[in-house]
């Protein structure tokens, strides 16, 4: 079981397009849009996660974002093609798929910190930016924040 990202009940889960976006809901929730398929739920977190978010000790309503450079993808073609490497090369050199570096490339696919990381590494340049956020005072329930909390539906 897995929580709906509109109305947070744990439940099956189906994704589902809504508005254009695919969004993971429970069964009561997939009337607002169109099912394309049931979610399989994994015990592992996703690895899909485009943003760290490190709260600070010393001031707990200020988190750390890290975000991803919206140019990644001309940034990374661009220093490996200056290095002479072709995509298969550098994913060997960073122990990453060729499929990923192509897609990371045509900008199908955004890194998750952890590649940008690797990538700034190896190609010395900077994919990631640091960013402090001030929390604001939304309710959560236990389960975490949704998009329903946020919208009011109709």
């Amino acid at each position: 079981m897995a929580n709906c990202e509109i109305c947070g009940k744990e439940d099956e889960i189906f994704e589902t397009v809504i508005e254009g976006t695919k969004l993971n809901v429970c069964s009561k929730c997939t009337k607002f849009g169109k099912v394309i398929k049931k979610q399989v739920v994994r015990d592992e977190p996703s690895k899909t996660f485009r943003a760290n978010r490190i709260i600070e000790q010393n001031n707990p309503h200020v988190e750390t974002v890290e975000l991803i450079n919206p140019r990644y993808a001309e940034l990374i073609k661009k220093k490996r093609e200056e290095l002479g490497l072709k995509q298969i090369e550098l994913a060997r050199k960073i122990a990453e798929k060729e499929s990923v570096i192509h897609n990371l490339e045509s900008g199908h696919t955004e890194p998750n910190v952890a590649v940008a990381r690797k990538l700034e590494k190896f190609l010395g340049i900077s994919l990631v930016k640091e960013e402090k956020l001030e929390k604001t005072n939304l309710k959560v329930k236990s389960s975490g924040l949704t998009i329903g909390d946020v919208i009011n539906i109709k």
